[in-house]
């Protein structure tokens, strides 16, 4: 062992030296340029603590929006003290530049704008606004900003020459496309070409887009119009011009021509060198990287043992003592419940704090590895809509977690009781689904990891003392790379009746076998019965094809659970049957992202699309499942836990 970590430490010697010496060669990715803000016009007052959440909450939004949108949009937060927010990225530029470049943008705002009621954020690829007063729609052409470079211009018919394309590429942009930005080029000469772009926020007209181009270029002949390479623009819009072609993604500046490329064959040879020795390097480090990966995670993905706990988590560490003190050395009396991993007792801690103590089985099959699993990711994660972990503890062979205390416990022991599912009035039930929604959507496009759980289902969505939805339980949790989208495993885990088909069948799991999970729990809560068991009643089908077909029939209401007979709004029900039915397609391709499932819960405006037909359902008895159950290592009573399955 000792000599392997310093083999690898060698190597990571030997890759920082590379990179230290390679440093000369090769030019940095550029991050998103920052090209200014409108904090100085705008003075600092006292915030309330509910207009600066509302802030935070929009900047939050606007971020997480920008990596699905077509690289704009706009919306409002709050009732007494609204923030209004709008983002818009250039028009060449959307998904992860959008994304990268408004998420710069969102965490500088604060920064160089603090208690500002308002704010404008310039950068090269995108613009961030939010005010309390509602802009949205409205042209905003006071304090106009411009940026020069360092050539001349000396000759007035080049100067015509580039107002004359200037004006063409306003019409182009919001008469001919109504796209309300365009960019092109012209040739200047046999030998010289000139470039530009004209954009406008797109919550705008194209004639009050119009409007605003033209105020910005009739400020060109004040401040630039002697100078090659400029930028004009305000909140609503701004125009571009320059000698080289800025609006490509490898370019490196926007707007300073210092950094502009130079054409020619020098250029390309520096570039065929540079490109060949990134190439050499990526290879290097990938090998390496390889190397590494192979040695600390197993083929199912996990974290092996070989890595002490503290190398991922700055968790709280409670004595054993302390927790055979709160749990009364773990008496029946004070025994919440039981599953997979193993039992869970309430405890109280010496500062009275009420917590729920999840104790690992010696003869779980969901071992350290799993244990370490889950305590990497919750530790890293943290929103209202997810369970929260305090501390754990590692003694004498024990691995226990300590989370916090939900009164209520888990969305299955209200949902699938005769009379506990009866104070599950319409309202609460939608409320949960949303929570869940949000919760979800923090995993796949909020939080610090790209998080996909895995093990979705009613008994790992916790309820606390306001019946807020929590979503729990992370030991198969697993993290994607930036750009990466599925993995493939071998060793399938889950809980029969809520895994997509593809990871069922294929071991292919991504967001979108989350999606299906989260589609599943909609039409449980809806229908108050079980996907796993609905095919033993009289409908003699899966849950996932009997709502389909009822939907078909334009009957989805019926599906209804009888007890919210008194508290439904048809329309609702109706449409989060659909929004369900969407995210249960068969291709995995067909189901929606999380933010286009918050979207559309959120919305009544939008036209859902036509759900097709429901994957197979995993909850029958299918000669799939039935082989896999010869070789599952732990079934669970209530869920039928999947921990080892060999897929097809």
């Amino acid at each position: 062992m000792g000599k392997t970590q310093l083999n690898v430490r060698s190597v990571y010697f030997f890759v920082l030296m590379f990179l230290v010496s390679f440093k000369s060669l090769v030019t940095k990715a550029q991050p998103p340029l920052y090209l200014g803000d409108d904090c100085d016009f705008t003075p600092q007052k006292p915030l309330s603590n509910a207009y600066k959440s509302n802030i935070n909450n929009i900047l939050s939004w606007l971020s997480s929006d920008a990596a699905t949108s077509r690289g704009y949009n706009y919306k409002s937060i709050g009732n007494t003290t609204p923030v209004y927010g709008l983002y818009d990225c250039r028009g060449d530029v959307v998904g992860y530049f959008c994304q990268f470049c408004v998420s710069a943008a969102s965490r500088r705002v604060l920064q160089h704008c603090p208690n500002r009621v308002s704010a404008v954020m310039y950068y090269n690829f995108c613009l961030l606004r939010y005010s309390d007063q509602n802009f949205i729609g409205n042209v905003t052409i006071n304090h106009p900003r411009h940026h020069v470079g360092n050539k001349t211009v000396s000759d007035i018919e080049e100067i015509q020459k580039g107002e004359d394309f200037m004006r063409s590429l306003i019409r182009k942009a919001t008469v001919e496309t109504n796209k309300l930005y365009y960019m092109d080029g012209f040739n200047l000469s046999s030998t010289q070409r000139r470039y530009g772009l004209v954009q406008c926020t797109r919550d705008l007209t194209s004639e009050s887009c119009r409007q605003c181009l033209e105020a910005m270029l009739a400020q060109v002949p004040k401040c630039c119009e002697h100078k090659l390479g400029w930028l004009v623009g305000t909140a609503s819009c701004h125009i571009k011009y320059d000698d080289y072609m800025f609006y490509l993604f490898n370019n490196q500046s926007y707007i300073v021509p210092g950094l502009t490329a130079k054409h020619g064959d020098d250029t390309r040879s520096r570039n065929l060198i540079i490109g060949l020795s990134v190439v050499g390097l990526v290879a290097l480090c990938l090998s390496i990287y390889c190397l590494c990966y192979w040695n600390r995670v197993r083929k199912d993905g996990l974290i092996t043992d070989t890595i002490p706990l503290s190398a991922y988590t700055n968790l709280p560490i409670i004595p054993l003592i302390t927790i055979l003190e709160s749990t009364d050395n773990f008496s029946e009396a004070s025994k919440l419940g039981e599953g997979g991993f193993g039992p869970v007792y309430k405890g109280i801690l010496p500062d009275g704090r009420q917590v729920a103590v999840k104790r690992l089985s010696k003869a779980s099959s969901q071992g350290t590895e799993e244990f370490k699993n889950e305590v990497t990711f919750i530790a890293k994660l943290q929103h209202c809509n997810l369970v929260r972990l305090v501390a754990c503890c590692l003694e004498e062979n024990e691995k226990i977690l300590v989370y916090e205390y939900l009164s209520n416990a888990s969305l299955d022991f209200h949902l699938f009781d005769d009379e506990k599912r009866k104070q599950l009035d319409w309202k609460l039930r939608s409320s949960i689904i949303n929570g869940i929604a949000r919760g979800l959507l923090y995993l796949h496009e909020d939080s610090r990891l790209k998080v996909i759980h895995r093990d979705l289902k009613a008994s790992n969505v916790l309820l606390d003392d306001e019946m807020n939805p929590k979503i729990s339980d992370f030991g198969l949790a697993r993290a994607f790379e930036n750009g990466q989208n599925q993995a493939n495993t071998k060793r399938v885990m889950g809980t029969y009746g809520y895994m997509a088909p593809e990871y069922a069948m294929e071991g292919l799991f991504s967001m979108k076998s989350d999606v299906f999970s989260f589609g599943v729990l909609v039409l449980e809560i809806i229908c108050g019965k079980k996907n796993s068991g609905f095919f033993l009643s009289k409908h003699g089908q899966s849950l996932l094809l009997y709502s389909w077909r009822m939907w078909c029939a334009g009957k989805c209401l019926e599906l209804m659970d009888p007890v919210l007979e008194n508290s439904y709004i048809s329309n609702e029900v109706e449409k989060f049957i659909q929004i369900g039915l969407l995210c249960v397609q068969e291709a995995a391709t067909a189901r929606p992202i999380m933010s286009t499932v918050m979207l559309l819960l959120a919305t009544d405006v939008m036209n859902i699309p036509k759900p097709n037909k429901p994957a197979f359902s995993v909850g029958r008895r299918t000669s799939v499942e039935t082989s896999a159950s010869k070789t599952s290592k732990s079934v669970s009573i209530n869920d039928a836990s999947i921990s080892s399955i060999a897929p097809r």
